[in-house]
Formats: C-alpha cells, sequence, structure tokens
C-alpha cells in the first residue's frame, strides 16, 4: 500500500512539475510542447497495451477476450460521455477560454472541472495497474501517466494566467487537479483489491480509456501546428522506449 500511494502522489505530482516548468517558460513553442506530448502519447499507448489490455486477456480465463473488448469499449464510452457534459480539456486551453466573459470564480470552475474530471480516469488506470500485483507493469503504467502529466501541467499554466487568475491561485489549482488523480490511483487499488473479481475488466476499462484519451487528444493535438511529423516519430520513440523496458523488466 506504501508503494501505490508513493506512486500516486508522483503520478499527481508530474502535474505539478509541469505546471512549474509552465510559469518559468511561460512562452512554450508549439512545436516543442507537440513533441513532449507526442513522446508520453506513445509511453502512454505502450502502458495501456502492454500493462492493461494484455493482462485483462490473461486475467479473464475463458471469457477473457470479451470482457477486455467490453471493458474497453466501456472505459472509451465514459469518457465520450464525460465529454460531452464536461467542456473539453484542450478546447479550454486554447482560444476557446477567450469567449467566456463570466466572473473569475466561473473560468475557474470551469477549468477545474474539465481538468479533474479527464485526470480522474488517469489516476484510476494507475491504481488498477497494482490491482494486478504486478509491479512492475503497474509502474510502467504510471510512468507513463506521469509523463503525460508533464507537459499537461505545462500547457493549463498560460490560459489560466491569461483568464486573470493570480498565479498563486494558478499553482495552487495545479496541484488540485494533481491530486484528483493520487485519489483515483487509490480508489482504483481499492476497487480491485476489494473485489478482485473485477480486475479482467477493470483492466480492460482502464486501457480503454487510456486509448480514448491517447486518440481523441493527445494526437489530434500533436498534429494542429505543423509538427505532426516529429510528432509522430516522437509518439513511436516514446512506445519503443516502454516496450524496451517492459523486456528488460520482464
Amino acid at each position: 500500500m506504501t508503494l501505490v500511494l508513493l506512486t500516486a502522489i508522483g503520478v499527481g505530482g508530474a502535474t505539478v512539475i509541469g505546471a512549474v516548468i509552465g510559469f518559468l517558460f511561460k512562452k512554450i513553442s508549439h512545436k516543442f510542447s507537440d513533441i513532449v506530448l507526442s513522446f508520453a502519447a506513445g509511453v502512454m499507448l505502450a502502458a495501456a497495451v502492454l500493462g492493461l489490455i494484455i493482462p485483462s486477456l490473461d486475467y479473464g480465463g475463458k471469457y477473457g477476450l470479451l470482457i477486455t473488448i467490453a471493458g474497453i469499449f466501456v472505459g472509451a464510452l465514459c469518457l465520450n460521455l464525460i465529454d460531452k457534459l464536461v467542456p473539453h480539456l484542450h478546447k479550454l486551453a486554447g482560444a476557446d477560454i477567450e469567449e467566456h466573459k463570466n466572473a473569475n470564480l466561473s473560468k475557474v470552475l470551469l477549468f477545474v472541472s474539465a481538468i479533474a474530471i479527464h485526470n480522474l480516469p488517469e489516476g484510476i488506470a494507475a491504481g488498477v495497474g497494482f490491482g494486478s500485483g504486478d509491479t512492475s507493469q503497474a509502474l510502467m503504467i504510471a510512468g507513463g501517466i506521469a509523463l503525460q502529466n508533464i507537459p499537461e501541467g505545462m500547457v493549463i499554466i498560460g490560459p489560466m494566467l491569461a483568464a486573470g487568475i493570480k498565479p498563486s491561485r494558478t499553482f495552487f489549482l495545479a496541484m488540485m487537479t494533481g491530486l484528483v488523480e493520487v485519489f483515483g490511483a487509490l480508489m482504483g487499488y481499492l476497487a480491485v483489491s476489494v473485489a478482485s473479481a473485477i480486475l479482467p475488466f477493470a483492466l480492460a476499462f482502464a486501457g480503454g480509456t487510456m486509448l480514448y484519451v491517447i486518440s481523441d487528444e493527445m494526437i489530434p493535438e500533436t498534429h494542429m501546428h505543423g509538427s505532426q511529423r516529429g510528432a509522430t516519430y516522437a509518439l513511436l520513440v516514446g512506445f519503443c522506449i516502454m516496450l524496451i523496458t517492459d523486456v528488460l523488466l520482464g
């Protein structure tokens, strides 16, 4: 449990690290941001497949394939529903934020809700990984999510400052979004620990949420600013590094 808690704090803390970088380098180029985010997408893709989906097949037994496919689609559909109910994270991080002319508090709540709700499934994925009992795979998943959180923390600082939020409050909000992932990780771990029968479905569900985030948010975001070729190779590098890590740890 101690390792799970420390890893959860590390995953959430990665957002804070990204936020600090965002404060230090307010004018981060789109090209740099796209390359980093694509690398993180490759890492998350490998973590989702190797650390969540394949173990789901292994733990599922006779009906493993059906359980895994169902879990992937349910996870993706859940995030799809969230996107319909909550403002999209990357739209909020872009120019669309300027369309909201309400009070600062409304802007803050809009940002916090969007970021926190998108971070919760990632935290759950990290926790579910530990529930499988394979520490090396769980750390790989957590590492992939943490890497994704760094560029996310970097890109959310500028829009919040532009929306008129004080720097101290901006940093506090970034830290709170990281804490959401800590909560999600503990929730995912406890859920599969209490009811081990749901482990195959939970692994596939977590994998489906990660695949959805990669395809629906991360890849499109990195192909919008003319850096798609570099972004593609960065994704492949991230994927291969995690593949090498998995083989060495295995």
